[in-house]
């Protein structure tokens, strides 16, 4: 750990640089809090250039970890809105949409086309012709009542 005892304020400096990097190619947004607590690392060693490693590495700790928790809460409190929130979840966004049945639903499964696609349907049996409303979604499945 001797290289340790030798760490300069460009050493923190080229760890956020790679940090950030590294978030461009990763899902989430977790490497970008910790590449800004080594930059904020660096500006205290350059500040006070006799921090000894030791506090370096727990000032890197305390505020990667200190960002993180404080960027969750944050987002927890004010959740990131879009314009498309069914986006990854195609089944929701036909909720509370009516469609008619082309072929009937026997013993509770049957078959509908939505779109320009084939959804699996459960619900109550009823003949073709019978406008359905979807009530729900299980994985890739649409749960459905007859429309009134």
């Amino acid at each position: 750990m001797s290289w340790l005892s030798h760490l300069d304020y460009w050493h923190w400096f080229i760890l956020a640089v790679v940090l950030i990097i590294l978030e461009v190619f990763s899902p989430g947004a977790f490497l970008v809090w910790m590449g800004l607590s080594a930059a904020i690392t660096g500006l205290a060693l350059l500040l006070f250039p006799e921090l000894a490693w030791q506090f370096q590495l727990i000032f890197f700790a305390v505020f990667s970890v200190a960002a993180i928790v404080l960027v969750r809460l944050f987002l927890q409190h004010r959740p990131i809105e879009t314009d498309s929130p069914h986006l990854n979840r195609r089944g929701e966004q036909y909720i509370d949409r009516v469609f008619t049945l082309q072929d009937p639903i026997i013993n509770g499964v049957g078959k509908i086309s939505v779109d320009d696609s084939t959804w699996k349907i459960h619900g109550d049996d009823c003949p073709a012709g019978t406008k359905v409303k979807v009530v729900g979604v299980q994985g890739v499945i649409l749960m459905i009542d007859q429309a009134e």
